[in-house]
């Protein structure tokens, strides 16, 4: 994909998830449904922390689209692949599949349909749909250079342990867990499904890993073959 193209394209999803989280703030003066805001307000919902994720990288490709082409490895650009290839990816793809089975199975665990009268369908759509294509797109998109795995996942499970405590924390202050689906489980079941929880989202990194070098083979070939020293003679 040409430049051009890859500015547009980030450009475009900056602005779309800025938009978005903009329509969100301007609902914090109307009537909200009951519990929904309680406490730590959107702070606390995944939703809403990967909507600032997914604007924050997008953001921060766009301002890596408008370096010289020399500055290539530029700290921007670290960050930006290490932003998109450990959280961005994972975590959007988690937020999509988790919604959408729990809701499949019943939308009151996860998403109440008291709900609808205050978010319109768009929004959430915007929150949990349409982030999996933009993040697909991104793939095709660009190459991102993946960090050593084991840093990788310490990196993202420290995260995905600092929410989680967040969750508790929240729970023990005012006595409501964030996602109804959580008031089912035992204590050592809510330790369970935290773990699978975060195998889901180590698995998506691998995935997220296995996208991009699957679909940029060929140019991170041809550039370890460019990099190779030529023999002398034939």
């Amino acid at each position: 994909m040409t430049s051009t193209l890859r500015r547009v394209y980030h450009v475009a999803a900056f602005s779309w998830y800025a938009f978005v989280v903009q329509c969100l703030k301007a609902k914090e003066g109307e009537e909200l449904p009951p519990g929904i805001f309680l406490y730590g307000g959107p702070w606390k919902y995944l939703t809403f922390l990967n909507l600032l994720l997914q604007m924050s990288f997008f953001g921060l490709a766009a301002l890596n689209d408008l370096q010289a082409v020399e500055k290539s490895v530029s700290f921007v650009k670290r960050c930006k692949d290490l932003l998109f290839s450990v959280f961005a990816f994972p975590v959007g793809m988690f937020v999509v599949l988790l919604f959408w089975t729990i809701c499949a199975y019943d939308r009151e665990l996860v998403y109440p349909a008291t709900i609808d009268t205050f978010f319109p369908p768009w929004i959430n759509h915007a929150m949990h749909t349409f982030v999996l294509p933009v993040l697909l797109g991104e793939v095709l998109v660009q190459p991102h250079i993946y960090p050593q795995t084991k840093y990788a996942l310490a990196a993202l499970g420290g995260v995905g342990s600092v929410y989680l405590l967040w969750i508790v924390w929240v729970y023990l202050s005012v006595g409501i867990w964030v996602y109804p689906l959580l008031a089912y489980f035992s204590t050592a079941g809510l330790v369970g499904f935290f773990l699978f929880n975060m195998s889901v989202v180590v698995l998506l990194y691998v995935l997220g890993d296995q996208l991009n070098s699957h679909v940029w083979r060929k140019d991170m070939d041809r550039m370890t073959t460019k990099t190779k020293p030529q023999p002398l003679c034939k």
